[in-house]
């Protein structure tokens, strides 16, 4: 399911950016005045050579010696009231200039954290399959990577194009002042130059996107390999994940390497184009002494405004690519926020009593991940309420898919499941997650404490803790520790053991207070006599609780009510474990050596 109106298009941007309009407005005000203020300085000490150095007053030295005492009204006087004044406007314009880019980062700051957090709101909706096929490395790349570089070209490109792009059209209006055919002159060449350098650009701008492609497949084998560091040492292999992660990087390398060059030549290409224009410009105003009424002071004027026209011009060039990436970055963000979406019913029935003990049906079930070859066949099977009731089968049977789909990670091809009679479509898996709890055989801890992972952000009392590890057969070990359940469990639970970790998830569950319980493999990592002590713990814990068991191990099968065999995603005996140890099939095969050695 792919909702509508959920990317970010321009009517999205432009709402987010109305939301700000009094601070751009503020900036592109601030913006005017810094250009106002600094346009007339390349004029104003060429003109003390006409009007001191050259003996020629004019309206400027009229200016100053309304101002300055007569004691000053000498050339060092009027020439270091200038370079004062010149000094003054500089450090006024850049102080405006600051202010102006502070505003356009509050809003870039502003829209980039709106981008980001419908990204996220995004993160919570995706299907399972989606995921899968993305990987983590490559969402974190639309996170971090794409929404900074978007953040760059509006908090910093855009406030500078203002400016830029104002300077430009002030020098171009003093030198229409100057000289209107100077003035032309420029307001011809940029155009032509800003065209070339388009051109330019759109050759380029592909390669930022295989560069954004190969450092996504890089991030996603990082995130692979530092998380299966642990299994890639034990197995010695780890020389050979880090040599693919090493060409991986070297691919970002090739890659990153040719946009920056290609790039950076197509920049300088176009900056040859406007010094080109630029030499011509300054070879036609020397001619336009001979041939006019320039003067010396107003052609250094004009020459100071060439050279204070460069890093303007300069930004303008670079704004395509920095677009460019812009524009790429957009839409790879886009692209996740139009991934697929877990469908999700609106619950129309709540099934669930807290005095009412869960009963499940699963009814002529059928799914495939691939739309063809069934995990699920024709699958019927019943949980009934305040039973435990166990699945058992080869490797591949179906057993892990069934829990996908009865806590609606995916749904079913064909069939029904039902909860207290009523469909899961009508009930809703938000419900439904929230009155059952899952115990994994590989339970998924966080770099964090204890408390936080056991709690995974609740609000408990400790007493209620305390029960949850006592049947759980925790408490002990973690008394034992110096800070007790403020102690970091490191990435993944790393520094707790297999056993330790499961006992942890499980001591999740029980604080979760859940009317259905799942235990796919949960007591695998746990040694005979702590599965011992945790199985008559947990029977207290269970008992009124429906529960579905999914287990290899015996000790754990023999607990059930009821015992289901799956193979090929068909349930071909049912019984208990006396019952079906007496019968010939998968059962006895898998548990009736066990049976005679015990």
């Amino acid at each position: 399911m792919i909702p509508k109106n959920d990317t970010i298009s321009r009517s999205w941007l432009i709402t987010q950016v109305k939301k700000h309009k009094s601070k751009l407005i503020l900036a592109n005000l601030i913006a005017i005045v810094a250009t106002l203020i600094s346009v007339p300085i390349p004029l104003l000490m060429p003109l003390m050579v006409d009007e001191v150095l050259l003996d020629k007053p004019a309206s400027g030295l009229s200016a100053m010696n309304a101002v300055l005492p007569e004691a000053w009204h000498t050339p060092t006087g009027y020439i270091f009231f200038t370079l004062f004044l010149v000094v003054l406007m500089r450090a006024a314009s850049q102080a405006l200039n600051i202010v102006q880019s502070r505003q356009f980062t509050l809003v870039s700051k502003t829209i980039t954290f709106e981008m980001r957090s419908k990204m996220i709101d995004k993160l919570g909706r995706i299907s399972i399959r989606q995921y899968e096929t993305k990987g983590s490395g490559g969402i974190n790349a639309h996170l971090i990577t794409d929404i900074e570089t978007i953040d760059q070209f509006v908090g910093s490109t855009l406030a500078k194009f203002v400016i830029s792009f104002l300077t430009v059209i002030g020098t171009a209006i003093v030198l229409l002042w100057l000289d209107w055919r100077l003035g032309l002159f420029i307001l011809l060449v940029n155009p032509i130059v800003i065209y070339f350098s388009r051109k330019l650009g759109s050759m380029v701008k592909h390669l930022k996107r295989k560069e954004n492609h190969s450092f996504e497949i890089f991030q996603n084998r990082l995130v692979e390999t530092l998380d299966g560091i642990y299994q890639l040492r034990a197995a010695n292999k780890e020389r050979e994940f880090l040599q693919q992660l090493k060409e991986s990087a070297n691919q970002v390398r090739v890659d990153a390497d040719k946009y920056a060059w290609q790039s950076e030549a197509a920049g300088r290409v176009s900056f040859l184009l406007f010094l080109i224009g630029f030499e011509l410009f300054r070879a036609v105003a020397m001619l336009m002494v001979m041939f006019s009424d320039l003067t010396i002071g107003q052609i250094f004027a004009v020459f100071g405004y060439l050279w204070f026209m460069l890093s303007p011009v300069q930004e303008l060039l670079g704004i395509q690519f920095s677009w460019y990436s812009a524009k790429a970055a957009l839409k790879r963000i886009n692209d996740l926020l139009e991934l697929e979406e877990e469908d999700r019913p609106v619950s129309k029935v709540n099934p669930f009593n807290e005095t009412r003990e869960v009963d499940v049906k699963i009814e002529h079930v059928d799914f495939s991940y691939n739309n063809e070859n069934k995990v699920l066949d024709d699958l019927s099977l019943h949980i009934p309420a305040g039973k435990k009731v166990a699945l058992v089968g080869a490797s591949g049977g179906g057993k892990s898919t069934l829990i996908q789909l009865l806590i609606g990670v995916y749904r079913q091809n064909a069939g029904s499941i039902r909860f207290n009679d009523e469909l899961t479509e009508d009930i809703g898996f938000e419900v439904i997650r929230d009155k059952i709890a899952v115990v994994l055989q590989q339970p998924i801890l966080f770099n964090d404490t204890l408390r936080h992972n056991l709690t995974l952000g609740g609000h408990f009392d400790e007493m209620s803790l305390w029960r949850a590890l006592e049947v759980a057969q925790l408490q002990d070990v973690i008394s034992q520790l110096n800070h007790g359940l403020d102690t970091q469990i490191g990435r993944n639970g790393i520094r707790l053991s297999g056993g330790q970790r499961q006992r942890l998830a499980i001591a999740r569950m029980v604080l979760s207070n859940p009317q259905f319980v799942i235990l796919d493999e949960a007591t695998s990592a746990l040694d005979t006599a702590t599965e011992a002590a945790l199985h008559k713990a947990l029977t207290e814990f269970l008992r009124g609780r429906t529960t579905l068991i999914v287990a290899h191990r015996l000790s754990a099968v023999k607990q059930a009510d009821l015992i289901y065999v799956l193979e090929d995603g068909k349930v071909t005996q049912t019984g208990t474990h006396g019952e079906l140890v007496e019968q010939e099939g998968l059962y006895q095969t898998l548990y009736g050596g066990i049976q005679s050695q015990a």
